[in-house]
């Protein structure tokens, strides 16, 4: 349990190719105060999070949460790409490995999918059986076991679910992160300072008692804030789901944090999960 964190800050990624993202939406909460959006009129790209959250990151202890896998699947096959040679078996170096192996603008990871390592990556039925690309890390399948249904695998690249280019050109943002803020569970988390989670939206929803995915209306998302404790969010407009996703997410983070002695600490993550396949915050 920590009190120590100024704010909680919860951001809605995207994978998408090109340089700006409107499914990019960054929220915070802090005090006891609603959360609220950062820039919510503006289309962010990941290069300007990136300076943005190293701003913030240094001005005052902040969790930040980022709704990608922080690494694939390694413990169930002990690869992350089998059979491919010089594939680093660390999450910190397999980082390194996916930047250095793409050349999209704006930290995208779609060539790394789509030429690098295409036969890895379900793209369709001319793939064959998806079923056999399909594979979950540790604590995917803890939070599936207790009912999170956590669905979409980063070896999934299609469909409107997948998280495959999201979480790739995540991993090219976190190794442009690693050594300036802990990335928690590959770094431990540190006494003081700021640090960055992987996050997943369902679970907080699960926490207000929402059933559903997707929010779409104010009414709905204040339903789901109240669940987590929070006052109702003040917008003055109808917000989209990567608004809601970011301003549940971000109450859920600051309640977890403050309310649940495991957060940090939660069953079943070990040494070799945290530096091979990371752990998404909110899983117990």
């Amino acid at each position: 349990m920590t009190h120590r964190f100024a704010a909680y800050v919860a951001i809605d990624w995207s994978g998408a190719k090109g340089k700006r993202h409107k499914g990019i939406a960054i929220a915070e909460a802090r005090g006891e105060a609603a959360p609220r959006l950062i820039r919510p009129g503006h289309v962010w790209s990941r290069e300007e999070v990136l300076h943005w959250l190293l701003r913030q990151a240094a001005k005052e202890p902040t969790l930040f949460g980022f709704d990608f896998s922080f690494a694939p699947p390694l413990i169930e096959r002990g690869e992350y790409l089998p059979g491919e040679p010089d594939v680093p078996k660390t999450a910190r170096q397999f980082w390194a490995y996916v930047d250095a192996k793409c050349d999209d603008e704006d930290l995208g990871a779609a060539s790394f999918l789509e030429v690098a390592h295409r036969p890895h990556f379900y793209f369709g039925i001319a793939d064959g059986t998806k079923a056999d690309f399909v594979r979950f890390r540790q604590c995917d399948a803890r939070l599936n076991a207790q009912g999170g249904r956590k669905t979409a695998s980063a070896y999934d690249a299609i469909g409107a679910a997948q998280v495959a280019k999201a979480s790739f050109s995540g991993m090219r943002f976190l190794h442009q992160l690693d050594g300036k803020v802990a990335i928690w569970p590959m770094d431990p988390l540190p006494q003081h300072g700021s640090a960055v989670v992987e996050i997943y939206t369902r679970i907080y929803l699960r926490r207000a008692a929402m059933s559903g995915t997707k929010l779409r209306t104010r009414q709905q998302l204040n339903f789901a804030l109240e669940g987590l404790g929070s006052p109702p969010a003040r917008l003055r407009f109808e917000p989209n789901d990567h608004q809601t996703d970011a301003l549940v997410t971000a109450a859920g983070m600051r309640q977890l944090a403050l309310t649940e002695p495991r957060a940090f600490e939660p069953e079943g993550l070990t040494p070799q999960i945290a530096r091979t396949e990371g752990w998404t915050f909110g899983v117990l």
